[in-house]
């Protein structure tokens, strides 16, 4: 017979990385929101879940069953076959630790298949993300990335991070860039899935003695960060960029690669074209259609994204603040490292 996880009990072999978990609710539950690094073994597919629910709502629960032993008893033997191929500690989940995945977990123990149940399913495991979040209270000092469009924080973040030091990236883990042009080229995260992964990123530094993330506005994308990271963010150590024009207009055309995404460009630019001087906006407008990018990147951030982020800055008080003159990300990166508590 299988056996029954608490949450509690699940986070602790993830942390030790000797489970896998296995969402085994339709590919569009799974989109929408799943423990993170998750595979995807659907009891149902998302027509399949659609009919069953109609019949559930509009014949009897009996009937719903029996349609869905059918459906399920079909695709037993390839549902089985993917779990074999497995290795290692399996644990599997469904919306609230229901049929579905009750259901799997005695099918697959009968197939001498051992895997063990997420009580409460994902539902229990949101719950626990939004009660780790509410509970963020003492945080660690933190070191606050700033800098001017496409001074490569990001870049700089991410390496920083590969090389272990303790990092919230909190673009990558929103899916988005904190721009108008933020969503080109990548797909933008829901606010579950945000906090699943700031949870778990939170998780796995929380013995560091300090954070080092960027300076982000409250908003990216579709997400919104937690109170407590942004007050964290007020008072933490300011880490100033400062990058030639040059190199900040290469990394924006490395980052977003325009010429792929003309159109997505074009439709951005558009939101903000009314907030720009009339005639330089109608350049910008024109070196994007005549595919002039290094110009077009050059006048937006000149012209736009300069002028706003000097008035964010002027916000920020100046005592606890370090510049740093960065030619390069690597240049950057060493010193950052140099200011950084060993």
């Amino acid at each position: 017979m299988f056996q029954d996880l608490k949450l509690h009990e699940l986070l602790d072999l993830r942390q030790q990385k000797k489970v896998v978990t296995i969402d085994v609710r339709s590919p569009s539950e799974f989109e929408d929101a799943t423990i993170p690094g998750s595979l995807n073994i659907p009891f149902f597919d998302d027509n399949e879940r659609a009919e069953i629910g109609t019949i559930y709502k509009q014949v009897s629960i009996q009937a719903a069953k029996e349609r869905g032993l059918e459906i399920f008893s079909a695709k037993l033997p390839s549902f089985i076959k993917e779990f074999s191929q497995i290795p290692g500690k399996k644990a599997v989940f469904c919306w609230r630790g229901g049929m579905r995945s009750k259901t799997t977990a005695t099918v697959l123990s009968l197939m001498d298949i051992h895997v063990s149940r997420l009580e409460g399913g994902y539902r229990a495991f949101r719950q626990g993300v939004v009660q780790a979040l509410d509970e963020l209270a003492v945080l660690p000092t933190a070191y606050v990335l700033h800098g001017n469009t496409g001074s490569g924080k990001t870049a700089i973040l991410r390496r920083l991070q590969q090389s272990g030091y303790p990092v919230l990236n909190f673009e990558e883990l929103a899916g988005h860039r904190g721009s108008v042009f933020g969503n080109i080229g990548v797909k933008a995260h829901n606010q579950k899935k945000f906090d699943a992964s700031l949870v778990d990123e939170l998780l796995s530094i929380r013995q560091a003695p300090y954070l080092l993330f960027e300076a982000e506005s409250k908003r990216i994308g579709k997400v919104v960060i937690p109170e407590q990271l942004l007050q964290l963010k007020e008072v933490g150590h300011q880490i100033w960029l400062e990058v030639p024009l040059e190199t900040r207009v290469q990394h924006i055309l490395e980052e977003y690669r325009p010429w792929e995404h003309q159109e997505a460009c074009l439709k951005s630019f558009l939101q903000i074209k009314s907030r720009i001087h009339t005639p330089v906006a109608a350049e910008i407008d024109q070196c994007l259609k005549e595919e002039k990018y290094d110009r077009a990147v050059e006048l937006l951030l000149v012209y736009y994204y300069d002028q706003r982020y000097a008035h964010t800055a002027s916000g920020y008080n100046s005592e606890n603040k370090t510049i740093i003159a960065a030619p390069s990300t690597e240049e950057a990166v060493e010193a950052i490292k140099q200011l950084l508590p060993t």
